[in-house]
């Protein structure tokens, strides 16, 4: 870890111990976290900054447990089964939280790109990218008028309509590894097609991340496409 790793995940904490101070006396806290309520005041406060191993704890223990249920608490789920994350996708600031959680909890190789497809993962693609310092990308269901080659992957769904998705060939170089994410993993036919383009690109599987899984079969079928680990940080 170098130092402006460090430094990130020393913020990360700190973010993460003020989201669950909202909520927390700095005594209830201490019971979370193991850490002295004094040293949780001073790092809540913007006094000091937890070392790289107190940091790492919070956000790999506490932080996912922590941002689980809150991402639990933020789901809505209609009568016929359909799930609403416009309350997650639509605030940069707790997916910017996620991010280190996702990076430091699971067991993901660090990746060069981080995909997704347009449009509910793009926010949680942003954050992933950001934090790890590479490049995000987003395949489309039409092609931009201004690119002249892009990767395409294309399948016949269960209901009969034909998707495809379109990646500027230039997004992604062979060789790379490829971080594949979204906000929701149900039947896993979006995330069969952003590997299908990963493949074709010629590059590498970092991982497969969903915020929320919606029973095991998107989940499933991701793992019987890739080696890569295939995870999600709150099932419903």
């Amino acid at each position: 870890m170098n130092r402006a790793e460090k430094a990130a995940l020393q913020l990360r904490a700190v973010d993460v111990l003020c989201m669950l101070k909202e909520t927390r006396t700095y005594d209830e806290l201490e019971t979370l976290t193991g850490l002295p309520a004094g040293d949780l005041n001073r790092y809540v406060n913007g006094h000091v900054l937890p070392s790289a191993d107190r940091a790492r704890a919070v956000v790999e223990d506490v932080g996912r447990e922590a941002l689980a249920g809150e991402l639990d608490a933020r789901i809505r789920i209609d009568d016929e089964g359909y799930v609403d994350t416009s309350g997650i996708v639509f605030d940069q600031s707790f997916l910017d939280l996620v991010a280190p959680v996702v990076a430091e909890s699971f067991d993901f190789d660090r990746p060069d790109v981080v995909l997704t497809a347009a449009t509910d993962g793009i926010t949680l693609a942003s954050a992933l990218a950001g934090y790890y310092g590479v490049r995000c990308a987003y395949a489309k269901k039409r092609k931009e008028t201004a690119v002249e080659e892009f990767i395409e992957a294309r399948q016949r769904l269960e209901s009969g309509i034909e998707l495809t998705y379109y990646l500027p060939a230039s997004a992604i170089d062979a060789g790379e590894s490829v971080l594949i994410v979204d906000d929701l993993i149900r039947s896993g036919e979006t995330q069969e097609l952003l590997l299908d383009i990963v493949d074709s690109a010629g590059a590498d599987v970092a991982g497969v991340f969903a915020l929320i899984a919606a029973g095991e079969r998107g989940t499933d079928r991701a793992r019987e496409r890739t080696d890569a680990p295939v995870d999600a940080l709150t099932a419903v």
